[in-house]
């Protein structure tokens, strides 16, 4: 597994790795919205450098988790996020998503979340078996939330306690 210090947060200057890595990363498997515009801001309003760990190996960005907040409302502000992962195929298999997954566990816990969720499709079983193993379970199935490449395709919905 790399080495906890190569898990940083992002800062402004990695855009273009960003975004290039968010559209090389893009598939049917685990993102239900489009492929991003060759042009797309990687960072927007809702979601700046400070929202994202980045996953370096030899001075390269090779991955990222995007945290954020799964609604608006006061009530649910103990409860953190993973908005998207990505890990560069080079880099795959090498604990980079691991790695990225349990800095964002510290991450929330630092901020003072209680709760970290995730949503992931039910097809991607490569990602559902990282997220269980570092301690996420699955809370619950939409079945059939999404039509992908005319396929019906289950939204699995899972979390885990930070204290």
């Amino acid at each position: 597994m790399p080495d906890a210090s190569l898990i940083r947060t992002a800062r402004p200057d990695d855009e273009e790795h960003l975004r290039l890595l968010d559209r090389e990363t893009w598939s049917p498997v685990h993102a239900v919205s489009p492929r991003p515009a060759p042009d797309a801001p990687f960072f927007r309003e809702h979601s700046g450098p400070e929202d994202h760990l980045v996953a370096e190996l030899g001075g390269r960005v090779v991955g990222y988790l995007r945290l954020g907040r799964p609604t608006g409302l006061a009530s649910n502000r103990h409860v953190l996020a993973v908005h998207g992962l990505a890990v560069a195929d080079a880099a795959r298999g090498q604990g980079t998503g691991r790695a990225l997954l349990r800095a964002a566990v510290e991450e929330a816990r630092r901020r003072g979340a209680r709760r970290l969720t995730l949503r992931v499709l039910g097809p991607n079983t490569v990602a559902r078996r990282l997220y269980e193993s570092e301690g996420f379970a699955v809370e619950g199935v939409q079945p059939g939330e999404f039509l992908l490449d005319g396929e019906y395709v289950d939204d699995v919905l899972m979390g885990r306690s930070l204290v």
